[in-house]
């Protein structure tokens, strides 16, 4: 049996594709709203984003969508097993049918760690293949039905290789959303960035940059990357 301790509650990853990874704690951690009060993550896998935001935003609500089978039954054991289990919910469904049979839902954050190798050869395996693997019409439908579905202030935040980002960026402009942040994410201080975590909403305001560097040298995490993680992960 494959479980991922957190300080707050374990994820079970047995039998799903796309285990616990950076991209997805880096996201947990630092997506954000003003009044994050109903949350929807798309594409939950394990469940373990919505349970960072359930952990840190203690009167959200948040929805999970999952379209592969096995992920979402794994989400909802382990949503079930964690002190947040009465405010997530897991819902076993493409997010455009979640959101075809919820068109007057509106979400104060809408957060992905999405597919994002665009146009790519498929990876090894089948489920992996369907967790990774999308081309840029997925993004299109992705922020364009996000956008229909943000309240007035809410924040849509996904976290993405630079290339997508770029894509993403031209996109959410077509759709009537504002770029209001960047994370910049970097393995080691002096190395360019491999992620962008990017932060859309309805209203234009300045862009916020900031920068995050994983490890100060090989197996050393830096004390910014400790700072952010400390309430999650038990090394911290």
């Amino acid at each position: 049996m494959s479980i991922f301790h957190f300080k707050k509650f374990s994820i079970d990853q047995s039998g799903c594709a796309m285990k616990v990874n950076t991209d997805g704690v880096l996201l947990g951690a630092i997506a954000n709203a003003s009044h994050a009060e109903k949350i929807l993550d798309i594409g939950t896998g394990t469940g373990v984003i919505a349970l960072m935001l359930a952990q840190r935003f203690e009167q959200a609500r948040i929805s999970a969508v999952e379209m592969d089978a096995t992920a979402a039954k794994t989400a909802e054991m382990n949503f079930a097993a964690s002190d947040f289990a009465d405010r997530v919910k897991v819902y076993g469904q493409s997010f455009q049918q979640y959101f075809a049979g919820n068109a007057d839902k509106r979400f104060d954050m809408i957060v992905s760690n999405p597919p994002f190798y665009i146009q790519s050869l498929p990876s090894v395996g089948a489920h992996k293949t369907l967790a990774k693997h999308a081309d840029d019409s997925f993004f299109e439908e992705l922020v364009s039905t996000s956008a229909q579905h943000l309240s007035n202030n809410g924040v849509l935040w996904l976290i993405l290789p630079l290339a997508t980002a770029k894509l993403v960026k031209q996109l959410a402009n077509l759709y009537g959303l504002f770029l209001q942040q960047v994370v910049s994410i970097h393995s080691y201080p002096h190395y360019d960035a491999h992620r962008e975590i990017l932060a859309f909403g309805r209203h234009q305001t300045n862009i916020k940059y900031q920068r995050y560097s994983i490890y100060s040298e090989p197996k050393v995490y830096t004390d910014e990357y400790r700072e952010l993680l400390k309430d999650f992960l038990t090394i911290f």
